[in-house]
């Protein structure tokens, strides 16, 4: 595959998430895994979202470069950087109002559709997106169930946070997310890590 289609593909899809994961904050909603954890963080920091997602995500490199090859986990390290960026320009610059259900929906879809971009193209969003995307090439269990046992974490984190509609908005939000990658999320069509590939990338 071009190189250049590559890498576009993965910037649009940084850019679905980001946009999905914006429209959620500015609502005051979580979304999934490493995100929503950083979402909770804001409320225990100064720093930004984008900053703080950065920071998390750096720990699950290690998973990545280890059993997924670095090919996966500099295109994951990149993408982190992109959506930590967008997620910059966008809460200084772009300002969204919307209906609660249609920002949770949207939101949560945006985001999925997102991750699909970067799943079908070797990257992922970091941190639990990583043990998600080990977890199926290694188990065979779909990502969207990992994800969707990380999203009950994070909702169970959440009590101490939120109040109730904002709670029952993100469950909408996390519904929304784990059924786009149930059902566009292919497995076969992601690059399939062997132990040959792995040291391949490796030297």
């Amino acid at each position: 595959m071009n190189t250049t289609h590559v890498w576009l593909s993965i910037l649009e899809g940084c850019l679905l998430a980001a946009l999905g994961l914006h429209i959620l904050n500015s609502a005051g909603y979580l979304i999934s895994g490493t995100a929503g954890l950083s979402f909770l963080a804001l409320h225990f920091s100064d720093l930004s979202f984008g900053q703080i997602f950065f920071l998390l995500n750096l720990p699950f490199y290690l998973l990545a470069w280890q059993t997924l090859g670095w090919r996966f986990t500099f295109r994951t390290f990149i993408s982190v950087i992109f959506l930590s960026g967008l997620s910059e320009l966008m809460r200084l610059y772009v300002t969204i109002e919307m209906n609660p259900i249609l920002a949770s929906a949207f939101g949560g879809m945006l985001v999925g559709f997102g991750l699909i971009i970067l799943f079908r193209h070797n990257s992922s969003l970091g941190g639990l997106n990583i043990l998600a995307v080990y977890l199926e090439r290694k188990f065979n269990i779909h990502a969207s169930k990992t994800m969707l046992g990380a999203d009950i974490v994070v909702l169970i984190l959440a009590f101490y946070v939120l109040d109730g509609p904002s709670l029952a908005f993100s469950f909408l939000a996390f519904l929304v997310l784990s059924s786009i990658i149930g059902r566009y999320h292919k497995p076969h069509e992601a690059v399939v890590v062997t132990p040959s590939l792995i040291e391949a990338e490796k030297s």
